[in-house]
């Protein structure tokens, strides 16, 4: 009869095993010419690190974002236009800000408010970043080369391959980016952005800055605010395009998205 237990037991095991469900991670999409699309970098990255990848479509209705966030275990907020500075943090825009797309800039602040509040680990890239920091009350830089007189770094390195990184990036010891990178405190990343967190929010803290002091990724530190709910996931923003690299063959930066995916599973 023990003999039986134990068997059946294994059996359930590798079962278990078998059918284990792998992680569904969602990407936020922008809609361009009546299209809903993302880069399929981000779709390779993801595929690359073990997870499965889900475009989600713009939409502002509560129930479909609700419904979308209980489909997916991890979220990843991708790059885009700028955010309306008037609406989200209260500044006239200026004459340096760019494209604005006020629907995607709704979509992704209710997208990323539902997967904090449920505790869903979320990545966010460039504009992603940016997101977090104005989606839990924070602020942006409008136009780096126009307001941050010390900025000397080129941040957009325009026609250059985004495959090769063209600046510098100090990484905060011990932090979690710095760990899933092995410990490195040192990097060189790609960079496509004219915009950047200035004031960052409560629950979140800076972790790696440009030699020009301008933020390149966050993560959480604690609790968010009180006005936002708060289900305690991973929390991790980076200035720059580490799915671009890893889609050209580089595994420098997989690490961030296996790192997703895990804790998607969990």
């Amino acid at each position: 009869m023990k003999r039986l237990l134990l068997l059946a037991a294994v059996l359930l095991g590798a079962a278990s095993g078998l059918f284990a469900k792998t992680p569904v991670i969602g990407i936020s999409a922008y809609s361009e010419n009546g299209r809903c699309q993302v880069n399929m970098t981000y779709v390779n990255s993801v595929r690359m690190a073990g997870g499965v990848p889900l475009v989600i479509p713009l939409t502002e209705d509560d129930d479909q974002i609700e419904a979308i966030i209980d489909a997916i275990d991890g979220l990843v907020m991708t790059g885009g236009e700028d955010f309306d500075p008037l609406k989200w943090f209260g500044e006239e825009p200026i004459r340096g800000l760019g494209e604005v797309v006020p629907e995607r800039d709704a979509y992704d602040v209710k997208l990323v408010r539902a997967a904090v509040a449920k505790g869903i680990p979320v990545l966010g890239i460039c504009r992603g970043e940016q997101l977090l920091g104005i989606a839990f009350g924070g602020s942006l830089w409008q136009d780096i080369p126009s307001q941050v007189k010390d900025s000397y770094v080129k941040h957009r390195q325009g026609p250059t391959n985004g495959a090769f990184g063209t600046h510098s990036i100090q990484i905060e010891k011990g932090s979690l980016l710095s760990t899933i990178l092995g410990g490195r405190t040192t990097a060189v990343v790609n960079s496509f952005h004219h915009q950047a967190i200035k004031k960052v929010p409560q629950g979140l803290k800076v972790v790696a800055t440009a030699a020009d002091g301008i933020i390149e990724a966050v993560e959480r530190s604690g609790r968010l605010a009180p006005d936002f709910a708060d289900g305690g996931g991973m929390i991790l923003g980076v200035q720059f395009h580490p799915e671009v690299i890893t889609n050209a063959g580089n595994p420098e930066f997989l690490p961030i998205f296996q790192k997703l995916v895990k804790e998607a599973a969990n």
